[in-house]
């Protein structure tokens, strides 16, 4: 029996799956990096996580495989990294990947590390365990890059000081001062040109969902929907992709909640994996979607993804967990296919009869000769074929999903990654907090208030945050994601459900930006505090990728919390940050869209409404105004026996038996009214 290396005792579930294998695995840590330096040898570096396809298989073919690992252990220091437990290694490495490689990365991720200053020599994402698609077999891989660092020693160290000097080229130059509205029309237009009118979303196959990039059309139809000639093609392709994701593959149809994305460009097959991170922003951005557009459709989804995550991702301390795995049983999507004659066995005839058109069970197979099921006829249309009304169709197709997902709960599920990440957190209770609010929903408010506790109670230490817990161990530093996403979250939160105790917690988060992550000459935040283990590089990034740009977020909710505070520091380093953005924005504005909202926000100031009074009364008037789709304003009740309001707040005080609302625009504000009647004028005229 394989002994158990050094990762047996971590608590990441991607780093424990390979605690058995017969490679020497040591965690990233200083007792690697300083044996790799003792003994002369290069590190191996190899990046992943636990719902990762590819890297079970990379893990099956040569981490298991006795020869392949004896022949790591003689060459090199191993170090395996859970990427979503270290996004700065992740980060680093993914960079210097698509650098040496002039190719995307991804993962697994595999490079070899030159121990002395940890810059890498060369690299790779998956590699076989015999040559084929024009990849070297990962042993022959192994000895080539051994050689090369034993012969090669000084070409390695020209390399990496080459590869330094554009890291450091790479860090966003001091931008314009001067920030203009030029980007947020650009990053529109940017976006149509990629967008797909067919089946909506950006690109082609793979396809991704991109929420920030739909949140972006859908914050620029709203800008001008008022105005002479409202801009309804934004608000088409948002439509369009959300509804052809809803009727996708990639939209789990029985269970709800999304995949990560789809191997086509119709939505059809998807990566089977589910992500937290994907499904915190799509559940927001379909619930906004349903007050822009009154649609049902993107009410039910909200719903229902909302349901699964409360169903599936959280666990009893009040947190979400990560992440559901793509396998099961060794199989990629096992677990969600099926045949015609399964779901016939399962159902009454009637329903068997329109769920065999709603979903093409009578279509050719779609996925290795079964059945993943996507929506392939309308309720309109089954309607009018069958001749029932569509509230009875919808009644008989509910219930057959119904049959069937209860069935499917018995079949072998997916892992689940248990650790819970403050960012992906962070991102589950803004959503909870948008839809609850949206779609009345106190359930969804009452989990996002206990996720904050959670997180409170558990990630905040010694006045710092940390950035992942699991099995009662909190861990690592925590990111300028985990700090600006939470930030980003309370303040939606607030709007929701006042809570003093939040508040705190906000400007808490907002003081630890500023004191450990912002470049006070530059502006901007960096990705790791002042204090963070030193790496290769310390990145500021600016563009968003599978997750919000940490930038954008930084700028966006420190803008708002400046504006509600009256807390100049705060918008001053809002301003700053964009202005160190700017070229970068004016660029390539559709990989900025974070920052470009920002943008928007500090060009066009947030509208900020504060109702004191009784609660019962406070929260009717709220409720009424979070029933309009409306991106730039924030509604906040506070009870009027709320006392010690810091800074701006202080002076929205309450009026004896009445409620009273106080509007601002940015640092103007109006004269408060005390009628319903009276704010609801002003909402109205409100673009």
């Amino acid at each position: 029996m394989t002994q158990a290396n050094r990762l047996s005792t971590e608590t990441s579930p991607y780093l424990l799956q390979h605690a058995d294998n017969p490679v020497n695995w040591y965690p990233w840590g200083e007792e690697a990096l300083q044996l790799a330096r003792e003994l002369g040898k290069p590190i191996l570096l190899s990046v992943g996580y636990s719902a990762c396809h590819w890297c079970h298989v990379m893990a099956h073919e040569s981490f298991e495989d006795d020869a392949t690992a004896e022949l790591m252990n003689k060459l090199f220091v191993n170090i395996k990294v859970d990427r979503e437990e270290r996004p700065d290694i992740d980060r680093i490495y993914q960079t210097a990947h698509q650098l040496l490689t002039h190719r995307p990365g991804g993962w697994p991720l595999t490079m070899f590390i030159d121990p002395e200053d940890q810059r890498p020599f060369f690299g790779g994402t998956y590699f076989p365990n015999e040559s084929r698609h024009g990849l070297p077999s990962f042993r022959e891989l192994l000895t080539r890059a051994a050689v090369f660092f034993d012969e090669k020693r000084d070409e390695i160290k020209t390399q990496g000081d080459q590869l330094a000097k554009v890291f450091t080229r790479l860090d966003p130059a001091p931008g314009s001062s001067v920030l203009t509205d030029a980007p947020l029309e650009s990053a529109r237009e940017k976006i149509a040109q990629n967008f797909d009118r067919e089946f909506g979303g950006i690109g082609n196959a793979p396809k991704f969902p991109h929420p920030t990039s739909i949140d972006r059309l859908l914050r620029h139809w709203r800008a001008g929907a008022h105005g002479a000639e409202p801009d309804v093609e934004a608000l088409f392709m948002v439509s369009l992709t959300l509804a052809r994701m809803a009727e996708g593959g990639i939209y789990d149809q029985l269970g709800g909640g999304f995949c990560r994305y789809s191997v086509d460009r119709f939505w059809q097959i998807p990566h089977f994996e589910k992500m937290l991170y994907d499904n915190g922003p799509l559940l927001a951005l379909y619930a906004q979607a349903a007050l822009a557009s009154g649609e049902e459709l993107f009410t039910r989804i909200a719903n229902e993804t909302a349901d699964w995550i409360l169903d599936d991702m959280l666990a009893p301390n009040g947190g979400f967990y990560s992440t559901r795995d793509a396998d099961s049983e060794g199989e990629e999507g096992l677990f969600y296919i099926w045949t015609p004659e399964e779901v016939r066995e399962l159902l009454p005839a009637e329903q068997y009869e329109l769920i065999e058109r709603y979903f093409g069970l009578d279509d050719p197979a779609n996925f290795e000769g079964k059945w993943h099921l996507t929506v392939r006829n309308t309720i309109k249309g089954l309607s009018e074929e069958v001749g029932k009304p569509e509230s009875d169709v919808t009644e008989l197709i509910d219930a057959a999903r119904a049959t069937l997902l209860k069935f499917r709960a018995n079949r072998i599920a997916p892992a689940r990654d248990e650790k819970q990440l403050t960012s992906w957190n962070a991102l589950a209770i803004r959503g909870f907090a948008i839809t609850g609010n949206a779609l009345d929903r106190p359930d969804l408010i009452d989990a996002a208030t206990g996720a904050v506790d959670f997180i409170h109670a558990n990630l905040m230490q010694d006045g710092r945050l940390l950035a992942s817990f699991k099995d009662g161990d909190a861990r690592f530093p925590a990111y300028l994601d985990d700090h600006a996403f939470m930030l980003d979250a309370l303040l939606e939160l607030l709007q929701a459900s006042w809570n003093t105790r939040h508040l705190e917690f906000a400007i808490e988060l907002a003081e630890l930006l500023l004191d450990h992550f912002y470049d006070e000459e530059n502006g901007g935040f960096f990705f790791t505090a002042d204090d963070h283990e030193k790496l290769m590089h310390r990145p500021k990034p600016l563009s968003d990728e599978a997750t919000p740009s940490g930038n954008g977020i930084a700028a966006f909710a420190l803008q708002r919390l400046g504006f509600l505070l009256g807390e100049t520091r705060y918008l001053d380093a809002a301003e700053k940050t964009l202005q160190n953005a700017s070229e970068a924005m004016n660029e390539y504005p559709h990989g900025h869209v974070t920052l470009v909202s920002a943008l928007e926000e500090h060009l066009h100031h947030p509208e900020i409404i504060v109702i004191r009074g009784a609660m019962d009364e406070i929260s009717n008037w709220q409720s009424s105004a979070a029933k309009l789709y409306a991106p730039r304003r924030m509604v906040f009740a506070i009870p009027a026996d709320t006392r010690d309001l810091p800074g701006a707040l202080a002076d929205r005080k309450p009026k004896k038996d009445e409620t009273i609302a106080y509007r601002c625009i940015g640092t103007h504000c109006d004269l408060p009214v005390t009628s319903w009647e009276a704010l609801a004028v002003e909402l109205s005229e409100a673009t």
